[in-house]
């Protein structure tokens, strides 16, 4: 599709208006500023990713469960094999929604087998991805399964996997107060792909930005190419054009005469 100017000034005006140091209040994206080492900051990120979803109020205290039993070394607790006494495997005591302690238990063990096999999270998408973010999200998924993750990350890329694909702006995009970089030797910020969950969906086709009504990697990555002609070279941006919109009760066209 073709986006208009009108358009393109409404995304870049609410991109402006939300990438912004306030957008970490309440949002996941903020346990990995509040710890150090880059090891660290990797492993505190994904976990927080892997558990975002549902209710914010009902996630980021669990994440910050974890942050806490940690130590606030989210690496060094999985990495050292820590986690067993605070995250046994018992599949009767719930964690978080369908995630149980016995779930929660394998995808620590298995981060911990890439971590023993890579080192880190950010060596083994060096290595396995090319510098392309598409081929990072199938490989995480495939590690995971392969290493006996019980499905806290989707075991492949055909859905939007979109807890993986925010990860990946956190960890790639730079020059931003939120997303911090670590990778961005690493990937290449062109190839990421717009999170995408039903909220993103609503937005986008509010804005004719997207037909289909269902959130998977193709409409995802159709979503992404659109949002590359308001954003050239850097399309997630327009993740925080659709959060912004989405602030606004999806009224795009009464957001877009404030803009002009």
């Amino acid at each position: 599709m073709t986006l208009d100017a009108k358009a393109r000034r409404l995304l870049a005006a609410f991109a402006d208006r939300y990438e912004t140091e306030s957008f970490l209040e309440g949002d996941p994206s903020c346990f990995m500023h509040r710890v150090s080492g880059d090891a660290n900051r990797e492993a505190t990120a994904f976990v927080a990713a892997s558990l975002s979803f549902g209710a914010r109020s009902q996630f980021l205290p669990r994440v910050q469960w974890i942050i806490d039993r940690a130590g606030g070394d989210v690496d060094g607790w999985i990495r050292a094999g820590r986690f067993e006494r605070d995250v046994p495997p018992d599949a009767a005591r719930p964690f978080y929604r369908f995630f149980t302690y016995a779930t929660m238990n394998s995808f620590f063990r298995a981060y911990r087998r890439l971590m023993e096999d890579f080192g880190t999270l950010g060596a083994f998408v060096a290595a396995q991805a090319h510098g392309d973010a598409v081929q990072a999200v199938a490989a995480i998924c495939k590690a995971f399964r392969e290493r006996g993750d019980e499905g806290v990350v989707p075991k492949d890329a055909h859905s939007a996997c979109k807890r993986v694909c925010m990860f990946l702006r956190w960890m790639v995009r730079t020059g931003s107060p939120v997303d911090i970089g670590l990778w961005a030797d690493a990937i290449d910020r062109r190839t990421l792909v717009v999170p995408m969950d039903t909220h993103v969906v609503q937005e986008a086709r509010r804005l004719g930005l997207l037909k289909s009504a269902t959130a998977s990697m193709a409409s995802a990555r159709r979503l992404t190419a659109a949002l590359a002609e308001a954003f050239p070279g850097d399309p997630c941006r327009g993740d925080f054009a659709l959060f912004g919109l989405g602030v606004m009760g999806g009224r795009p066209a009464a957001a877009l005469r404030t803009e002009e």
